[in-house]
């Protein structure tokens, strides 16, 4: 086998576990990973698995990357090219709300799962799950300011109060969907986007 495709096939068994283990992941937990699980059911030993990542810190880390790979291909790439400023943040929400009421994961938001799991607790896997969150909601906030920049939020419009409630809505619709299998929720979702987006809303979640 030449050096090439031995790197090709590790690649692509590494690969091969992290989409596993993010379908695991998404229903059961983090913690719900075991190497001995996944090597059953990927036909492979342990250590094979183990080989991959050097621990399970390590495989969790790397499956919140990969996680996050498909976030960014459902809710941002799809955004990149429309107008930035109020159009963009209408079209992220959107992509947002689409992602959860599809149910790309299994088990609902995979960051919304990972953050109840590991938000009382310390070390890299929870620092990771917050930088997550950190980034989306800047990205969120940014978008608020520059529409307010452009003039179509009002100018004494609090970006950070947008974000922060934008967010709200986007878990509840996570929490909606995954324990009330609620119907309606992706509907009430979009409505809440539209009301908190409008200027005459946004008018009154001004900075103290």
């Amino acid at each position: 086998m030449s050096p090439r495709r031995s790197v090709a096939d590790a690649l692509g068994t590494r690969s091969a576990i992290l989409d596993r283990s993010v379908a695991i992941a998404s229903v059961e937990g983090l913690e719900g990973l075991t190497i001995g699980r996944l090597a059953t059911e990927l036909g492979m030993s342990k250590s094979g698995v183990l080989g991959h990542f050097g621990s399970k810190e390590a495989l969790q880390l790397a499956v919140l990357e990969r996680a996050g790979e498909v976030f960014r291909a459902e809710v941002w790439e799809p955004v990149v090219m429309v107008t930035p400023g109020l159009p963009r943040l209408v079209a992220l929400c959107e992509a947002w709300i689409s992602y959860l009421e599809r149910g790309v994961f299994p088990g609902g938001c995979f960051f919304v799962a990972a953050a109840h799991e590991f938000d009382g607790r310390d070390g890299a896997v929870r620092d990771a799950v917050e930088a997550r969150f950190d980034s989306w909601t800047a990205r969120l906030r940014k978008e608020a300011g520059r529409a307010v920049d452009a003039g179509d939020l009002p100018d004494d419009t609090d970006p950070e109060q947008v974000a922060f409630e934008l967010m709200g809505v986007l878990m509840a619709l996570n929490h909606a969907l995954q324990l009330h299998r609620d119907p309606r929720a992706a509907d009430r979702a979009r409505r809440a986007v539209r009301v908190h987006l409008s200027p005459a809303r946004t008018a009154g979640a001004a900075s103290p």
